[in-house]
C-alpha cells in the first residue's frame, strides 16, 4: 500500500470512529438487544464457562497459520497476534457482557470494553515501536500510525460486529447462549 493510500485508510478510519463515538449510533439500534440480555441476567441465567478464539474474525487463526508458514514472520512477530493479551481481556468482558446491569449500562459497558482494546492495541504498538522501526526501516512514526490503523480498524469490526444476542460467537455477552431478540423486542407488542 502506497503512502497515499494508507494515508487515505487512516483518514477514512478515523473519521468512522469519531463518528461512531461521538454520537453513538449503535446504542440506540442496539438497545432492544441490550434489553434482552439484560433481562436474561436478571432471570439468574448461568455464565456459562470463558471460551476464546484470541482475536475473533480469524485474525488469531490466520495470524498462526502465516506464523508457521513462514518462520522468519514466526522470528520478528510471534506465533500469535502481538495484541493477542488485548484481544482474550476484551473477550473476558464480552463473554459475561460487562459488569453493568441494565440496557443503558451495558450499551455503555461494551463501548467503553471496545475503546480499551483499541487503547491496548496502541499499547503494544508503543512497546514494539523501535524494534518495528528498525526491522523494516521505517520511522517510529510510521509504526505508530500502522498500529493506530490497526486500532482504529479492530475497534470498528467490533463496534459493527459484536452486538448482544446476535447469535455470532463473538457477541456482547456470548457466555449467555440463550440470548436472543424476537421482533417484539425490536418493534414492540403490536
Amino acid at each position: 500500500m502506497r503512502l497515499r493510500e494508507a494515508l487515505i485508510l487512516a483518514t477514512v478510519l478515523g473519521s468512522a470512529v469519531a463518528a461512531a463515538e461521538e454520537a453513538d449510533p449503535l446504542m440506540w439500534l442496539e438497545l432492544p438487544a441490550h434489553r434482552a440480555l439484560a433481562e436474561l441476567r436478571e432471570a439468574g441465567a448461568p455464565l456459562a464457562p470463558f471460551e476464546t478464539d484470541g482475536c475473533s474474525g480469524g485474525l488469531s487463526a490466520v495470524w498462526t497459520v502465516v506464523a508457521q508458514r513462514f518462520p522468519a514472520f514466526a522470528a520478528a512477530h510471534g506465533a500469535r497476534t502481538p495484541w493477542e493479551g488485548c484481544c482474550v481481556a476484551h473477550d473476558r468482558r464480552y463473554h459475561a457482557a460487562g459488569a453493568a446491569t441494565g440496557a443503558d449500562a451495558s450499551s455503555k459497558d461494551r463501548l467503553e470494553a471496545d475503546r480499551q482494546l483499541r487503547a491496548c492495541v496502541v499499547q503494544t504498538g508503543e512497546r514494539r515501536v523501535r524494534e518495528i522501526a528498525r526491522l523494516y526501516g521505517a520511522s517510529e512514526a510510521r509504526v505508530r500510525e500502522a498500529y493506530g490503523i490497526i486500532a482504529r480498524a479492530m475497534f470498528l469490526v467490533v463496534r459493527f460486529g459484536g452486538a448482544p444476542c446476535s447469535g455470532m460467537p463473538w457477541r456482547w455477552g456470548y457466555g449467555y447462549p440463550g440470548c436472543a431478540i424476537s421482533s417484539a423486542d425490536l418493534f414492540g407488542s403490536r
